[in-house]
């Protein structure tokens, strides 16, 4: 060993290292969640996982989150936090924004809406709560009464997440095949085809269906139940 190489046995005269490990917040933790869960999905994220993700064991976790039940409801709060709160305006038009742009970040965080039924006391998020203040003063607006516009906002929503539920999982099968929606949808149609064969209403609609992806037709399905469930509210207000 040459005389550069050899080290002064102290701790002030060794050179100090840089910190590896980025420091651990809780906005930290729940941002790298979410990606978890965007990429892998709900039944993957644990906290072990996710320290490993973030170079953290998974003790330095729970430091700023007690479980992962809680980190799960921080997430779906982070995801509500892209909500839109659209400017004062007709209430249906900004119903139907509100309603697509919820569609839109389910599709684009397919575990939410499956996830949403399971997360405790999640509606106390801050976000989730100043979302449902939102869209409650929206529906109080246009001139129904609060009680009433609580079950108006939970009808537009109860349509929203069960509508986009099915669609979300049929994306999460396409995304963990690693193929086109148009090609799993080829490889599907045959055993489709066998399971409709005695149900006519039902195979003329898969035949119609057959030629073009899976997209156009629930963007169609999506706004055509909207209009109608506003439809409903419209007529509670004549």
């Amino acid at each position: 060993m040459s005389d550069d190489d050899k080290q002064i046995p102290s701790v002030w005269a060794r050179p100090r290292k840089e910190r590896q490990q980025p420091l651990l917040t809780r906005e930290s933790i729940v941002a790298e969640a979410v990606r978890l869960l965007d990429e892998e999905g709900a039944d993957n994220l644990s906290m072990r996982r996710l320290g490993s993700r973030l170079g953290a064991g998974a003790t330095s976790l729970y430091r700023h989150v007690a479980s992962k039940d809680e980190l799960l409801e921080l997430a779906l709060d982070a995801v509500y936090g892209e909500l839109p709160l659209p400017g004062t305006g007709e209430w249906r038009e900004t119903v139907t924004e509100v309603a697509r742009a919820m569609r839109a970040t389910i599709l684009r965080h397919p575990w939410l809406a499956a996830k949403l039924g399971e997360a405790g006391l999640a509606y106390l998020g801050p976000n989730m709560l100043r979302q449902s203040e939102f869209m409650l003063g929206v529906m109080e607006d246009a001139g129904f009464p609060l009680d009433e516009a609580d079950q108006a906002v939970t009808t537009v929503t109860a349509f929203v997440v069960g509508i986009s539920t099915s669609e979300a999982a049929w994306l999460s099968m396409v995304a963990r095949s690693g193929q086109s929606e148009e090609e799993v949808a080829e490889k599907l149609w045959p055993a489709a085809e066998q399971a409709v064969r005695d149900y006519p209403r039902l195979r003329a609609r898969y035949a119609a269906q057959k030629s073009g992806g899976t997209s156009g037709n629930n963007q169609d399905s999506f706004e055509y139940g909207l209009q109608r469930v506003l439809d409903g509210l419209q007529a509670r207000l004549g």
